[in-house]
């Protein structure tokens, strides 16, 4: 009688540890199947950046307006070529020429000009320092970055006009954009300081100019 109990129990003891395991494999089951697993879709943007090419030297033209002080403004065109040192440091030289027009007084007055029309001619060299103040970047469209940058200068050369030869001293200040890898896209503004005596006694004069180029790198 006592083994008899001893099996039933045994027996109930197994079964029930049978339908235990067999809850806990359908649960594990269950749950694996029940877990999904979220896959991000970020659509990365392909940026294509520009940089200066690894040539140090780099030569171009300019166009723009210059503003000769008691001559009016006219139009202004030259070429200009850069050394560059760093990647912050830069020489650059620059011709440029321009012409003088009637002063006011020769305006008002009608009577005869104070400079013929071979001394109106104004015609400038220049070497100067620049520096790379703020180098950064420019995106358009959301797709493409130029490098760019915003920089100084400053030199000494001289300017022909009135029919004599002033000792010039330029500063200023530009913005170039790399459209490419070689080809870079300027605008300036430079102001060319000089003492002249066109008039009789000695005057310093601030002719301000405003031009935009292109340059290439070799």
């Amino acid at each position: 009688m006592e083994n008899r109990t001893k099996r039933v129990l045994l027996t109930r003891f197994l079964l029930a540890s049978a339908a235990l395991i067999g809850t806990l494999q359908f649960t594990t089951v269950y749950a694996k199947e029940a877990v999904q697993v979220i896959e991000p879709d970020i659509h990365r943007r392909q940026i294509k950046i520009d940089a200066i090419d690894s040539e140090n030297f780099e030569i171009g033209v300019f166009y723009g307006i210059i503003s000769i002080e008691d001559f009016s403004s006219n139009d202004v065109y030259g070429v200009r070529g850069t050394y560059h040192l760093t990647e912050d440091f830069f020489f650059e030289a620059s011709y440029g020429s321009s012409e003088g027009d009637l002063t006011s007084f020769e305006k008002l007055s009608g009577g005869s000009p104070l400079l013929n029309d071979s001394d109106r001619e104004y015609n400038f060299y220049d070497i100067s320092v620049g520096w790379n103040v703020l180098p950064g970047e420019v995106f358009i469209l959301e797709e493409y970055a130029f490098n760019s940058a915003l920089y100084l200068v400053a030199g000494i050369g001289s300017t022909e006009f009135a029919g004599d030869s002033w000792l010039t001293v330029n500063l200023g200040a530009g913005f170039k954009l790399l459209l490419s890898d070689a080809i870079a896209w300027h605008i300036d503004v430079r102001d060319h300081i000089f003492d002249r005596d066109t008039f009789g006694a000695d005057q310093t004069t601030h002719n301000i100019e405003f031009s935009t180029g292109i340059t290439v790198f070799f």
